[in-house]
């Protein structure tokens, strides 16, 4: 896959790009409701022999038109964006600096540059998509700018058990830390990536080493607490236990959140490695403990859980 990055205006010359049909959105979790519409794209390209493409935005919009808002987070970072999209088998992926140069073109302005401008012959979007100032273009008012250059088709939204599969719903679940669902939604395990770095290694004079995995601060991560987890290491897979939160019981005055996991059955030293977490299940909440030996005890209680739990779903 061909990665752009692309600012407006982009000096990219439609007639040395390729025929392409092109699914068009932010696609923040990459759900199921997003896969059908790359997925319509991807098959179109393949029926009339052309390139496939996605064109997403980064950052979102909301960081640049609501800058009082706190930081972003987002379900799948750019960097997973592009690893999923790599395995889905597009051909091209365009990413467009979303500015306020951007927000201002009219929906016009933005059909010439981004869709005839690329030499998308077909273009993809969701039924609520919506493009140009203020969003005032939208899939039901396309239609009287194409100009015959391009044809488009709307996809309708992806239900699941008659509520829409959204970004918005993935978030509230992961606040929740109701990862099944967060799951089923996405139509695979939520993951996440990032580096083990030093710690203060307290979890190995308790019988429990972790591994302290730094995560970019614009990941959107479960709520706080005890996790079901696997943990991928070098192409293999190890069953993992996973705290997400402030270590109460030693720092009850911090607000540092850390990703700590602890690898069962498993003693390299991985220092600046990196790892990948999959998600399975918020196990308990996090908790303060009066006393070492009570934290030890729950620990221990953690880990039969996740054991049987793997037990059950291997």
């Amino acid at each position: 896959m061909k990665t752009f990055h692309l600012t407006h205006p982009h000096k990219l010359l439609s007639e040395k790009l390729p025929k392409t049909a092109a699914s068009i959105g932010f696609f923040d979790g990459i759900h199921k409701g997003h896969q059908k519409v790359i997925q319509t794209a991807i098959d179109y390209a393949k029926k009339h022999e052309m390139e496939s493409a996605v064109i997403t935005f980064h950052p979102h919009p909301s960081a640049i038109l609501q800058p009082n808002r706190s930081e972003v987070k987002y379900i799948t970072p750019l960097k997973q964006k592009q690893e999923i999209l790599q395995r889905m088998d597009v051909d091209r992926l365009y990413v467009i600096t979303f500015n306020h140069e951007l927000s201002s073109l009219t929906p016009q302005e933005f059909i010439e540059e981004f869709i005839v401008g690329l030499h998308i012959h077909h273009l993809v979007a969701g039924f609520d998509f919506t493009f140009g100032h203020k969003g005032a273009g939208n899939m039901e008012n396309i239609g009287s700018m194409t100009n015959n250059r391009f044809t488009y088709t709307t996809v309708q939204k992806v239900k699941n058990s008659k509520e829409k599969v959204s970004s918005t719903k993935i978030r509230k679940l992961l606040k929740e830390g109701n990862i099944p669902k967060v799951n089923h939604l996405l139509g695979r395990r939520l993951t996440t990536s990032g580096k083990v770095i030093g710690g203060e290694r307290r979890g190995r004079d308790l019988g429990f080493p972790t591994a302290n995995v730094s995560i970019d601060s614009d990941t959107m991560l479960p709520k706080k607490g005890i996790y079901a987890v696997k943990a991928i290491y070098k192409n293999i897979t190890y069953e993992a236990i996973a705290s997400l939160g402030v270590n109460p019981t030693f720092t009850p005055d911090s607000n540092d959140l850390k990703l700590e996991v602890h690898i069962l059955d498993f003693e390299k030293e991985i220092y600046g490695e990196e790892i990948t977490l999959e998600w399975y299940k918020f196990i308990r909440d996090e908790e303060n403990f009066p006393s070492v030996d009570d934290l030890i005890r729950a620990m221990e209680k953690d880990e039969k859980e996740v054991r049987k739990l793997f037990q059950t779903t291997s």
